[in-house]
């Protein structure tokens, strides 16, 4: 019975067309397809994804990229959400791939993707900075709980070649959506994971795009923002922000 469910699920999200954003409740019927991974079906209740993606309207049918993807969470939730008729890129930069830790996440997009279970996925092992797809290719891209990566590099031109390069791939009136843990000005954001909602709006709108709106669907206000985004009281349940960039 619940195979069925979801495939009734599927089957909605798929006739919602491209003139409307996605429908929350088919989504997160689909979304609890037992074979996602269990952890991903259990952070569901505080992560929101059909909601957050509601937000950024996120349609059937669109092409996006899920930036920063590590094993996949948002990418599996972008593929169910775009549907067969809708593509996704999963990046990654070829040295997060590496080492250790980078073992454990090429595994984890393995067992993702085994099977071909994700049929409209495809991996795209670049720098986000230069993902290599064609100009204006793009109907969105989503990054989540990685943004502030752009602060901690060393280079200060990160986060300026970033949004360029979303400039270069983006459709005119494409969607960058943003979750980020929230810090205050002010503090070491860097060393904690964390990056300032308003520096976060004023590059994007120096390189160019419009900010469509701001939601606290993912705040917690018992989060004052003075700890790292891995403090046992506060981890997976920090403070965060959710941004709607378009470019014009």
């Amino acid at each position: 019975m619940k195979k069925i469910i979801v495939v009734l699920a599927l089957l909605a999200l798929s006739m919602t067309g491209n003139t409307h954003a996605v429908d929350v409740a088919a989504l997160n019927a689909a979304l609890a397809n037992d074979a996602r991974p269990a952890a991903d079906r259990d952070a569901d209740a505080r992560r929101k994804p059909a909601e957050t993606l509601d937000f950024f309207g996120i349609e059937p049918g669109m092409t996006v990229v899920d930036l920063i993807a590590a094993g996949g969470y948002y990418t599996e939730v972008l593929a169910t959400a775009v549907g067969p008729g809708g593509k996704v890129y999963m990046q990654n930069s070829p040295a997060s791939l590496t080492g250790e830790r980078g073992e454990r996440t090429e595994q984890a997009i393995n067992d993702r993707l085994a099977g071909g279970r994700l049929a409209n996925v495809e991996r795209l092992n670049r720098d986000p900075h230069d993902l290599g797809l064609p100009a204006n290719s793009l109907d969105a891209a989503v990054i989540a709980l990685e943004y502030h990566e752009f602060y901690r590099a060393a280079d200060p031109q990160t986060e300026a070649n970033f949004l360029n390069e979303m400039q270069r791939v983006l459709k005119s009136g494409g969607i960058i959506g943003i979750v980020d843990h929230a810090g205050n000005a002010g503090n070491d954001n860097g060393a904690m994971h964390r990056a300032e909602l308003e520096k976060v709006l004023a590059g994007a709108t120096a390189a160019g795009f419009i900010v469509d709106g701001t939601s606290d669907l993912l705040a917690n206000p018992a989060d004052d923002r003075s700890k790292t985004v891995f403090d046992a009281e506060f981890r997976g349940v920090t403070d965060q922000f959710v941004v709607k960039l378009r470019k014009p």
